[in-house]
């Protein structure tokens, strides 16, 4: 059936029973990615296929690790750099339109991630089967990159599941494992990973039957009066998530279903033109710059072998605790240790939610990571260790009179880290016999969410070691950044200068709601008077402390006096919020109050100002890596790509200029940092 034609990325197979079996093994790549010539020679196939229709089809991947990840980022930012990405755009959907029209059943047996084009790949099939392994995920994150699916995503997904469940996932962006897609109709069915292929068979064999109610409801909520009364109802609620002028995509989304009608041409049409559009937008360049930077943080330390099986905290509060339940949960053996067990049981008991959480009702998977944390009140665990991570409260004594025992009983190859949001580790690293071995891994709150740690670096700090707690991050699916290890490092010591200058207009009679809203207009994911709260208004004291007198900068008035009194934010139920069921009780402001209008500028700017003064101090090794640990650590308005991104876009000398206003008129703490001479900022 192939005879004369040669592929670098598709194997194909002819079966006894006449079943074409494609399997997609992109050349000399980890993982498959769409590129044009992965998308030519899937055109030639296809080509050859309508020609001579087989009895039926199935696509697979020829690789272990996944079906297909996505399409090549990199070959899509050179499109956009040429102005060519309406013509790849159209080519693609050219190719999997004629898949879709093949005179023959066609089936996609999806293993591990099925992403964005992959995903796309799979509605071109007529069916779809996936294996159970926890592994796989089907899902359409395009959002996430400032654009939206192009290759039939949007004009095949409402039609095949029902607009309400399609445009949730192409919204969100978010995947969902196989059982989860198989309820919604995405998935045709769910087999052990072993069955893949011979489902596949079967189903060619014997197609399963669609739902009558299924088919019902993905008819009706894509007529022309569904359309236009549900698009505007998406609009309001998305636009009380994201802001249109920052995160363009999911309204285009929108508009692209409710224009879209029951021609599939015209769809694909519109589909086309819009991700065209969005992609030569300020917001598609950024997130896929953050998307690169993401990539550069995960291959840090690719091919160390971090050697590291056990793990032994010490401090079982929050923080520890919860670093001890994520290593859990990643394989890792764990014991956690605290003085008695009394301080250990809640953390093991926030550890089991976490498991049940994360298991999403597979008991097993849970009651193994249950089993893999181990409570340790005399610390004995610590001499099988191979890391252990010291999380008690900030004190440089009390931390240095721990590692005095704690180094002791460690094997002689074992790493030991501080979880310090804050104190150099120049300072804990004078008493230690073996100081080589020490770093600090500075995790964040909540564990289980954020993805960036800091490894911290000191002056006697083994690169061998240093690799390794990279390679080990990296192994608990976190993000990780080496960075000096001056005072607050990097991300508190550019997150500091913000709520301390948010308390300090809320003393000076700013709304709380009001100082969010100004943060939030700009791009951050949570207002600096809510964060405060998250993160503990005890922890902000602490490390303000620390950091105050080397910033030059002044704790507010009264913050102690909350956190004495047991009111530290939202793990007590009060602070500069009342908290209810995890949420803030935001006050209303009065409607004539108006804000200060540089009120935002006192905020981010000050972030930006520090984040200057860290690349010229050298915390990071560049300027992406930088603008990588800001966005990953606090959620720094992705869109604007990091603070250094930010000050490109808006000019070096506009923004001195608004530093010198604010220096002006609030004192000298906006003066201008030292390195906003540094060339870097006007690339």
């Amino acid at each position: 059936m192939f005879e004369g034609l040669r592929f670098s990325h598709w194997k194909t197979d002819v079966d006894a029973d006449g079943i074409v079996i494609l399997h997609l093994d992109r050349a000399d790549s980890r993982v498959n990615a769409i590129s044009r010539a992965v998308m030519d020679e899937l055109a030639q196939i296809v080509e050859r296929l309508a020609v001579e229709a087989p009895r039926g089809v199935i696509v697979a991947s020829g690789k272990a690790g996944g079906f297909v990840v996505g399409a090549d980022i990199a070959e899509f930012r050179g499109h956009e750099a040429e102005d060519t990405v309406l013509e790849a755009i159209e080519h693609g959907q050219h190719v999997f339109e004629q898949l879709a029209r093949l005179p023959c059943p066609s089936v996609a047996a999806i293993h591990g991630n099925c992403l964005g084009g992959g995903a796309e790949l799979a509605l071109a099939c007529r069916m779809r089967v996936a294996s159970s392994d926890a592994a796989t995920r089907i899902g359409f994150p395009e959002v996430q990159l400032g654009i939206h699916p192009g290759w039939g995503g949007t004009a095949r997904l409402p039609r095949l599941i029902g607009a309400p469940a399609a445009l949730k996932l192409l919204l969100t962006g978010a995947p969902v494992d196989a059982r989860k897609a198989a309820a919604l109709g995405v998935i045709d069915r769910v087999c052990s990973p072993e069955a893949l292929i011979d489902t596949a068979r079967a189903m060619i064999a014997r197609p399963p039957p669609v739902p009558l109610g299924r088919r019902t409801q993905a008819w009706a909520s894509n007529l022309w009066p569904a359309r236009q009364a549900l698009a505007p109802v998406l609009v309001r609620q998305t636009a009380a998530k994201v802001r249109k002028q920052h995160y363009p995509a999911p309204f285009a989304v929108i508009e692209v279903w409710r224009r879209g009608g029951d021609n599939i041409t015209q769809r694909l049409k519109l589909e086309a033109r819009s991700v065209a559009r969005l992609a030569a937008t300020p917001t598609a360049h950024n997130l896929i710059r953050v998307f690169f930077l993401r990539e550069r943080l995960k291959n840090l330390a690719r091919g160390v072998d971090h050697g590291i099986r056990r793990v032994h905290v010490v401090g079982a509060g929050v923080m520890g605790g919860d670093i001890a339940a994520w290593c859990a949960w990643k394989g890792f053996d764990v014991s956690l240790a605290d003085r008695e067990l009394r301080f250990i049981e809640p953390a093991l008991q926030r550890a089991r939610a976490l498991f049940q959480r994360k298991a999403h009702g597979d008991a097993a998977r849970a009651e193994a990571a249950v089993a893999r944390l181990a409570a340790d009140d005399s610390g004995a665990r610590a001499a099988d260790a191979d890391l252990a991570i010291e999380a008690i409260f900030e004190n440089a004594e009390a931390k240095q009179m721990l590692y005095q025992t704690l180094e002791a009983a460690l094997p002689d190859s074992a790493l030991l880290a501080s979880n310090t949001s804050s104190i150099p580790l120049d300072t804990l690293r004078q008493t230690l016999a073996r100081p080589q071995h020490f770093l600090g891994l500075h995790f964040f709150n909540p564990v289980a969410k954020m993805p960036l740690v800091e490894v911290v670096r000191h002056d006697q700090l083994d690169k061998q070691a240093e690799q390794r707690a990279v390679a080990w991050a990296s192994a608990l699916g976190k993000l990780p950044l080496p960075v000096a290890g001056t005072p607050g490092f990097l991300v508190n010591r550019i997150l500091m200068p913000y709520l301390l200058e948010a308390m300090r207009a809320l003393r000076e009679g700013v709304p709380a709601p009001v100082l969010d809203k100004a943060a939030r207009r700009f791009g951050m994911p949570m207002g600096p008077i809510e964060l405060a709260d998250t993160v503990g208004l005890d922890v902000c004291v602490s490390v303000g402390r620390e950091l105050a007198p080397f910033l030059g900068l002044e704790l507010p008035e009264g913050i102690d006096g909350l956190v004495e009194s047991g009111q530290r934010g939202k793990k007590d139920g009060k602070g500069l919020y009342a908290w209810q069921d995890g949420r803030p009780q935001k006050p209303d402001v009065a409607k004539d109050y108006r804000a200060p209008a540089d009120l935002e500028d006192r905020l981010i700017l000050p972030m930006v100002n520090e984040a200057v003064a860290c690349l010229a101090d050298g915390v990071v090794e560049d300027a992406d890596l930088l603008d990588a640990g800001v966005i990953f650590g606090t959620g720094f308005a992705p869109f604007r790509g990091g603070p250094i991104q930010h000050i490109r876009a808006t000019g070096v000398d506009a923004l001195k200029a608004r530093l010198d206003a604010l220096a002006q008129k609030h004192g000298e703490r906006f003066r201008a940092r030292p390195g906003w001479d540094n060339p870097l900022l006007r690339e």
